[in-house]
């Protein structure tokens, strides 16, 4: 086990390289139908101005404060609001159905506390510096791994999913000083994607929207640079495959499978997961991208791969994953009832 090095060591080798497409397989690639980006209407700005309004009450009472008025919030969400309430117990009973009920609604409950957190802290992370960043980790497991590939020179592919606090994981790699790029898709109110993105780079790390990706992903790649992905949300117009995932078939992304074996970049699975302490334990673990000469098969394995370690990560901290997204909603025609979607 690895712990945190001198956190103001720079691992950034800039090379400059040529500009490509990397194809997708499967007919699809990740600028096949782009969200439509649009003006803010005024929902949005209500909605915005009340996001600003709770950040800036939020900031004069401490972290750790804020972090316990988001948990209350989220408990909000599951009783007495019931938001996807029907939604995370139906994927939890799937999930999960060797525990028994009781012990499935606390797990639903804590799940909306969870996130009630990651909201929180999310919303405050520009108020943080990179000690006060480093400093939120008690753990890391696994961080020679991230700096011997990196040291490849093939540049390196992160993939995580949204188990913790996923935007803490990638703010710590980029406040030790390692340069990162993440993929991210757009939000629905474009005020509250436009917060988030500043944010993220204020912290050091570069926004790639998914609809860039196939043109900027291989240039941060060859210039040394890491590429965060999240791989557990699949989506309309994004080049996907189906895996298991809790015993049913999952729509997911296989762009990070891709760009490793077309440039030859090693990857890394990355878990951000909260402690007892309030703190958060960060843990890598390689994923094989070796190639066998079979494209699609090589895909086929990888995804899978990093989905399995997707998996085992959730089974350790079920409560602190993000079950309101319907992970099985997107299936191939002639699925079996029994492998898609939980009813």
């Amino acid at each position: 086990m690895t712990r945190t090095s001198d956190p103001h060591s720079s691992g950034e080798v800039v090379r400059p390289g040529t500009e490509r497409t990397v194809p997708i397989p499967n007919g699809n690639t990740p600028g096949d139908k782009p969200p439509r980006r649009h003006d803010p209407t005024f929902a949005h700005r209500l909605q915005y101005g009340a996001l600003r309004g709770v950040v800036g009450l939020l900031r004069r009472i401490g972290l750790r404060s804020a972090s316990a008025v988001g948990a209350g919030l989220g408990r909000l969400g599951y009783r007495p609001l019931a938001i996807r309430r029907e939604v995370v117990e139906r994927q939890l009973r799937a999930a999960l159905p060797e525990l028994p009920p009781d012990e499935l609604r606390r797990i639903a409950r804590a799940s909306y506390a969870h996130l009630g957190r990651t909201t929180t802290e999310t919303a405050l992370l520009p108020l943080y510096d990179r000690e006060r960043i480093i400093a939120m980790f008690e753990e890391v497991e696994g961080w020679s791994i991230v700096e011997e590939r990196l040291a490849r020179e093939k540049g390196l592919i992160i993939v995580t999913g949204h188990l913790g606090n996923w935007e803490l994981g990638g703010a710590y790699v980029a406040a030790r000083g390692m340069p990162i790029q993440a993929v991210a898709r757009y939000m629905e109110n474009p005020l509250f994607d436009r917060y988030l993105t500043r944010t993220r780079e204020r912290i050091g790390m570069t926004i790639v929207h998914d609809d860039e990706a196939v043109r900027r992903v291989p240039r941060a790649l060859r210039g040394g640079s890491a590429v965060a992905f999240l791989i557990d949300q699949g989506a309309v117009g994004l080049a996907s495959t189906w895996v298991p995932f809790f015993g049913r078939l999952a729509k997911t992304p296989r762009g990070p499978a891709v760009f490793a074996l077309r440039l030859a970049a090693p990857m890394v699975f990355g878990a951000v997961v909260r402690q007892p302490s309030g703190r958060f334990r960060l843990s890598f673990e390689p994923i094989d991208t070796t190639p066998t000469g079979n494209l699609e098969a090589d895909v086929e394995r990888i995804v899978a791969e990093y989905t399995a370690a997707m998996e085992r990560w959730v089974r350790r901290a079920p409560e602190q994953y993000f079950w309101h997204h319907r992970r099985w909603k997107h299936q191939r025609p002639g699925t079996p009832p029994e492998l898609g979607e939980p009813q």
